[in-house]
């Protein structure tokens, strides 16, 4: 029964062909069970943690190598023809490529997650923060591509005129994705000349609110309103940017109106009043302008503007000016006008 032929070769050729198979998967799941018992224990020894993580990426990829050689081992001891041991030589090599590729895209994901992140987060500036996840993923897309192609080309294709292909083909993407592309480049321009950052309260394109992530396609803003809005880097780069996290204090400006009667000593008194009030509040720059700004047509017009420092609570500090105004003109006789209109009748 063993002598019995299948696809050229007999039924005892093919178990040989198995037995080897088998033997390399055992030998691979030994090697496993090694580095996971007594090379990451002996490791957790030492005082670097490089050793801990070379081991940590390099277990499964060794494992897999085991398994493809010992594909190509007991498929090599079989008869074939030409075509199909091309094609498994090709395969193979294919195969091996990848497994390479593999181990480096673990290892890029190893430096950055163990290196690179803690070295990023110690610094005061976020733009490492965000270009982090972008370097991460172009080093292992670069690697996969070349892997690809290698591949290919060890396996016997042609890849010139696959890349001749795929240059017309991109053209055509391209021209279809030119949208997207221009996200792209949008999202790096924000990063390069850093109108804002994440955490920053910005404007633009009609939305008020905190900048919460800086994508490569896309920003998203959460508004006052607790809305998440995703504006694209395109629209963003090509807008005006208000970044009001950058002012250094808020300015606010408002306007009092005093009645007509006031005489120019209660003017003065006014204006003393509002420069004191300014001086005592907390949380406000102990300088302000204030002044005599103009005749209106039913009100003489004091103008106030004043600064709320950088972190304070603006519409804490606005409302113990306000209240401390009302309190102070109430106590010193000084009347705010309204809108009135005084009609003189000529008798006839």
């Amino acid at each position: 029964m063993l002598t019995k032929t299948f696809y050229m070769n007999t039924i005892l050729e093919w178990l040989i062909a198995f037995g080897i198979m088998l033997l390399f998967i055992i030998l691979g799941k030994i090697i496993y069970r090694f580095t996971t018992n007594v090379l990451k224990k002996l490791a957790k020894k030492s005082q670097t943690k490089l050793d801990d993580i070379l081991i940590d990426i390099v277990e499964e990829p060794l494992v897999t190598v085991f398994v493809v050689v010992g594909i190509w081992v007991s498929l090599g001891s079989l008869n074939k023809t030409e075509n199909i041991d091309e094609l498994i030589t090709g395969g193979i090599y294919i195969a091996i490529v990848l497994n390479i590729a593999w181990f480096l895209s673990r290892f890029v994901d190893a430096m950055v997650t163990n290196y690179l992140r803690p070295m990023a987060e110690k610094t005061p500036g976020t733009m490492d923060d965000q270009l982090l996840p972008i370097v991460r993923k172009g080093l292992k897309f670069t690697i996969w591509s070349i892997a690809i192609l290698v591949g290919l080309n060890n396996a016997g294709y042609n890849i010139g005129a696959l890349l001749a292909g795929l240059g017309i083909g991109g053209l055509a993407f391209a021209m279809a994705a030119k949208d997207t592309v221009a996200n792209l480049f949008g999202g790096f321009t924000i990063f390069v000349d850093k109108p804002f950052t994440v955490g920053d309260r910005i404007v633009t394109n009609g939305y008020d609110g905190v900048v919460e992530e800086i994508g490569l396609r896309s920003t998203h803003i959460r508004t006052l309103q607790g809305r998440i809005v995703t504006i694209a880097n395109a629209d963003v780069s090509n807008n005006p940017i208000e970044n009001i996290s950058s002012e250094p204090n808020r300015k606010i400006s408002i306007t009092l109106g005093l009645t007509y009667d006031m005489d120019e000593k209660k003017i003065a008194q006014t204006i003393q009043i509002l420069e004191n009030i300014i001086k005592e509040t907390k949380g406000v720059k102990d300088e302000s302008i204030v002044g005599f700004d103009s005749f209106g047509d039913f009100s003489l017009n004091i103008s106030l503007i004043y600064y709320v420092i950088k972190g304070e609570n603006i519409t804490k500090a606005k409302n113990s000016i306000n209240l401390n105004i009302l309190k102070q003109f109430n106590k010193n006789g000084i009347d705010m006008a309204f809108p009135t209109q005084t009609l003189l009748m000529q008798k006839q």
